[in-house]
């Protein structure tokens, strides 16, 4: 869109993999925090859809937990993991069409101090905001939060994407802890760069291909 901003609600016309590389370096803010995103992950959706990913929760069909994958672009899509913690996604794609993009770690560029109220006293900076569930806490998101439109202006929970790419160089590998499609190169991140997890394969996942 030349001459103008993009938007959130712009990752309608992106697939998966393009709308996680968008979303990196994009600013979260919830009040006086944010996080800068330098790893997101992108997911797909169903058999019959233009994104099969088995690794989706949206792969077997729409649920009210995983409805708002469906759309339309642009809006938060939380769930709690394992009973313990929060994760936070944007969903993309057109409406009706199931895809989202899980924020898994990012720096915190403002409001450092009331992040560290949600977080382990004496937890290192670079820590604060790596890892998803990391990453909800440290912004205080919930499932109240879910269904959120991150990009209308007085949103609780606002997304702004970068004007241009994000510093450093981007890489892309396999999704951290998936055990189906888990060599697909859908995990998006700045190398080196603070927020920034290990990869850690699930050991129900196929063996690795020899390189």
């Amino acid at each position: 869109m030349t001459g103008t901003r993009r938007t959130v609600h712009d990752l309608e016309a992106l697939t998966p993999l393009e709308a996680a590389e968008a979303l990196l370096g994009a600013t979260v803010r919830v009040g006086d925090a944010a996080v800068r995103l330098t790893e997101v992950e992108a997911y797909g959706g169903p058999e019959d859809g233009p994104w099969p990913d088995p690794a989706a929760h949206s792969y077997r069909g729409r649920t009210p937990r995983n409805a708002v994958m469906y759309g339309p672009a642009g809006h938060l899509y939380v769930y709690r993991s394992y009973g313990l913690h929060f994760c936070a996604n944007v969903s993309l794609g057109p409406d009706g069409v199931a895809g989202a993009v899980l924020l898994r770690g990012g720096e915190v560029v403002d409001g450092e101090a009331a992040v560290r109220t949600r977080r382990t006293p004496g937890t290192p900076f670079g820590n604060l905001a790596r890892g998803p569930g990391n990453l909800a806490a440290a912004l205080g998101l919930t499932l109240d939060d879910n269904g959120i439109d991150v990009g209308a202006a007085h949103a609780r929970v606002r997304v702004t994407l970068a004007d241009g790419a994000p510093a450093g160089e981007v890489r892309h590998g396999p999704r951290v802890g998936i055990s189906t499609a888990a060599d697909r190169p859908w995990r998006v991140w700045v190398a080196g760069a603070v927020g920034v997890s290990a990869y850690r394969r699930s050991p129900r996942a196929p063996a690795a291909p020899k390189p």
